[in-house]
């Protein structure tokens, strides 16, 4: 299908932008590893808010979007510094901040799937772009700002929200249904299992820890640590007597 025949609405492109930048203010504002002023802050808003459309389109070798509009960087701009600005008053109120952020994961996913659907590319590929757009944002906020990349590591459920919501996406699409029906269903899947994973702290299993002996032994690179002697000999040595109190 041709690029100029999909079109994913301003309005619902912005609304993802504009709680992408809030998102970034609000964990600019609580990050105390270091301190941050309004240019560094609207910096993450912007990453936070456009980052995922820009990795979408690059992947899909598109012109990106959000360059082709003022009003993306300034949605971005405005909803980073408003999530600055009000950072106690939405501090207070987590619950909502939990499930706009699962929202946002929501958006940018179904939108990815959606324009790589649209342009043609196989199931597969549209989730894996989906799922890119979905955490990019979060992932070029991390490596800015010299953090550790969230995803990679053990937490409640986010990417593989994502990727649940695309796979829904793209099945719907599969089976006949609109593409703009099956995009709220996507949005909505993800934000229930992200919701979910959050309230119930669900997370995938941990790498298997292995054995210091057994790694030791396949590498050769570590000693084996052997049962200790001095102990033993320890063991051997007849106890003192105590002395008679006086």
């Amino acid at each position: 299908m041709p690029e100029t025949t999909f079109a994913i609405p301003l309005w619902a492109d912005l609304l993802a932008v504009g709680l992408g930048g809030v998102q970034g203010a609000l964990f600019a504002s609580g990050f105390t590893g270091r301190r941050l002023d309004l240019l560094g802050v609207a910096i993450i808003g912007i990453v936070m808010g456009m980052g995922g459309g820009l990795i979408r389109d690059l992947l899909l070798n598109s012109t990106p979007v959000t360059l082709q509009s003022n009003w993306y960087l300034i949605t971005a701009v405005a909803a980073s510094l408003v999530g600055m600005l009000l950072a106690g008053v939405f501090q207070r109120l987590n619950r909502l901040i939990i499930a706009l952020d699962a929202v946002v994961i929501g958006l940018f996913g179904a939108f990815g799937t959606s324009k790589a659907l649209a342009l043609g590319l196989p199931v597969v590929p549209a989730v894996f772009i989906g799922v890119c757009s979905a955490v990019g944002g979060g992932i070029l906020r991390d490596v800015i700002m010299g953090l550790p990349v969230a995803i990679m590591h053990v937490g409640s459920l986010y990417a593989v929200a994502a990727g649940a919501g695309c796979f829904v996406l793209a099945g719907l699409d599969a089976a006949g249904v609109p593409l703009g029906a099956a995009a709220v269903t996507s949005v909505i899947v993800t934000a229930v299992i992200r919701l979910l994973a959050v309230i119930f702290d669900i997370s995938l299993p941990e790498q298997r820890r292995l054995h210091r002996r057994k790694v030791a032994v396949e590498t050769s690179a570590i000693p084996i640590v052997t049962a200790d002697p001095p102990r033993r000999a320890w063991l051997r040595r007849p106890r003192p007597r105590p002395r008679p109190q006086r």
